[in-house]
């Protein structure tokens, strides 16, 4: 996800973040100066639902203008699966899977 705070505030003419922290204290959200310092200026870890609604009410905008999806970097996160034929194309080592044989185990010699 995206984080596009000082974008939308931009477009409602707050150029500060202490001139939006006002703003939602006004609005009823007390905001420490080192959780607006992260709002403001990267990527919050985290945020409740009730505060956005605030930070909307107060910017004129819809969740979606705050957060934007980036389906890109999610695909890049994923693990990338090999088969055992593919590893060997590329150089891998292709071991076969340990299956198990039924019944119990020889105890430890």
């Amino acid at each position: 996800m995206k984080w596009n705070l000082r974008l939308v505030a931009a477009k409602q003419e707050i150029w500060k973040s202490s001139q939006l922290q006002r703003m939602l204290a006004d609005a009823g959200l007390v905001i420490s100066a080192g959780k607006m310092s992260h709002l403001w200026s990267g990527k919050p870890v985290t945020i409740r639902l009730d505060d956005l609604d605030i930070i909307c009410e107060v910017l004129g905008c819809q969740i979606g203008d705050l957060l934007v999806p980036e389906p890109d970097k999610a695909r890049a996160r994923a693990p990338q699966i090999q088969t055992g034929e593919q590893a060997i194309a590329v150089g891998g080592d292709a071991t076969p899977p340990v299956r198990r044989r039924p019944g119990r185990s020889a105890p430890p010699v």
